[in-house]
C-alpha cells in the first residue's frame, strides 16, 4: 500500500527510535518564542483536524502525548517533543479552515510559514492529506512555501482505514500525480491509519533512514 519501501532492518531501526521517552518540551505561538535551532527537527503539517496529534501518538506509542481533537483549530502553537537526543518532533497549527477567530487564524498561518521557511534544522516536513479527501488548494499554499524555502517533505496520507483497496490506489496515484510540479516534494507517498496503525512502522523507518542520512 505504501508507495515507499523499507527493509527490515529499517523497521527495527525507526521501532527503536521511536521508543524512546517522548515528552512535550516547548509550545511556540510566536516566532520569537522558538526553542534555539539544535538537533534535527521533523515537523508535521496539514489542513486543520487531518489527524496530526493522532499521528504523532501512533508513532511515539503514547495515547495522550500530543493533544487530540474533533474541533479543527485546537492546536494554536508549535509544540515541540523531544525523545532521543538530538531529535524533535513538531505538532503545527492546522491550516485552512478552523473554529477560531479570523485574526487567530492569520496570526498563526503566518507562524506556520515563518517557521517553514527560517528554520535551518529542519529535516523534513510531513505535510499530511486526508486520504479521504486528497489534495486541497490550501496544501499548495504550504508546498510553495517548502519549494521556495528548499524544505524537503513527503505526503502522508491519514485515515486510510476509510477507503476501499481500489478508492486508497486511486488516491494515492492522484497526489503522487500532483506533487509532480513541486522540486522539493519527495515523490514516495506514505500511507497510514493511526486507528489501526497501518503504515506507522513504515513511517518511523522514513524518519529513521532520513537520520541516518543526515549522520552519513
Amino acid at each position: 500500500m505504501n508507495a515507499a519501501h523499507f527493509k527490515s532492518g529499517e523497521i527495527g531501526a525507526g521501532r527503536a527510535l521511536f521508543a524512546a521517552d517522548w515528552q512535550f518540551a516547548f509550545a511556540a505561538g510566536t516566532i520569537e518564542r522558538l526553542p534555539p535551532m539544535t538537533g534535527v527537527e521533523i515537523a508535521f503539517a496539514g489542513r486543520s483536524n487531518v489527524g496530526k496529534s493522532s499521528l504523532i501518538n501512533a508513532l511515539t506509542a503514547r495515547k495522550a502525548l500530543a493533544r487530540t481533537s474533533h474541533t479543527p483549530g485546537r492546536t494554536q502553537e508549535l509544540i515541540f517533543f523531544t525523545g532521543p537526543p538530538a531529535l524533535r518532533l513538531v505538532d503545527m497549527p492546522g491550516y485552512g479552515y478552523a473554529e477560531a477567530p479570523k485574526a487567530t487564524v492569520e496570526a498563526w498561518t503566518k507562524l506556520i510559514h515563518a517557521y517553514l521557511a527560517g528554520r535551518s534544522n529542519l529535516a523534513r516536513v510531513y505535510v499530511l492529506v486526508d486520504a479521504r479527501h486528497g489534495l486541497k488548494a490550501a496544501d499548495d499554499t504550504i508546498f510553495a512555501t517548502l519549494d521556495e524555502a528548499a524544505v524537503s517533505y513527503q505526503i502522508v496520507l491519514t485515515k486510510a482505514d476509510q477507503l476501499k483497496p481500489t478508492e486508497l490506489d486511486a488516491r494515492i496515484a492522484g497526489v503522487a500525480a500532483g506533487l509532480a510540479k513541486h522540486p522539493a516534494a519527495f515523490p514516495d507517498v506514505l500511507v497510514t491509519s493511526a486507528r489501526d496503525d497501518v503504515g506507522i512502522p513504515e513511517l518511523r523507518a522514513a524518519v529513521a533512514r532520513l537520520l541516518a542520512e543526515r549522520r552519513g
